[in-house]
């Protein structure tokens, strides 16, 4: 289920000591074995697409959520400001997640990481160093994130 982090090609981003991820943060950060991913993909993600970049108008992803107010939201400002928290608009989005919410940053159908909310909240600046349009989704809940290099995040419902 879960491969050393090590395996992952830009390990680099959670040994940095700017944005710092604590050591008792990077021993909840779990990378999925390929099988995994591909299953979590295919479940919370796209059963079509392998790949954010490949969506179409179809896929939930690129769908606008009418009974939201605001679906897009900078996050570039607050990751390169000294401020550790999320924009607080994305933490609205996310109310309903418990800081033990099993949550999923997806990179693509292979490459996808398991951590808490709680974590992610702490450790956000280190995962977007990729931010190539990853989805992140919660376990059982409807809403999504999803992060663009232009320094957008797309407030989404699944």
């Amino acid at each position: 289920m879960y491969q050393a982090l090590s395996l992952f090609s830009k390990s680099w981003i959670f040994k940095r000591q700017d944005p710092k991820v604590a050591p008792e943060d990077l021993a909840q950060i779990h990378f999925l074995t390929e099988s995994k991913a591909e299953q979590i993909w295919r479940d919370y993600v796209s059963q079509d697409q392998l790949h954010p970049d490949l969506f179409t108008e179809f896929d939930w992803p690129k769908k606008v959520p009418e009974e939201l107010e605001i679906n897009k939201v900078q996050w570039e400002k607050a990751w390169d400001s000294d401020l550790l928290e999320l924009p607080e608009a994305v933490l609205a989005h996310c109310h309903h997640w418990g800081e033990d919410t099993t949550v999923y940053f997806c990179c693509h159908n292979e490459q996808i990481f398991e951590l808490s909310w709680g974590v992610f909240k702490r450790t956000w600046k280190a995962f977007l160093f990729l931010d190539n349009g990853p989805i992140l989704v919660g376990k059982k809940k409807k809403q999504a994130l999803q992060f663009h290099s232009n320094g957008w995040v797309n407030l989404l419902l699944r």
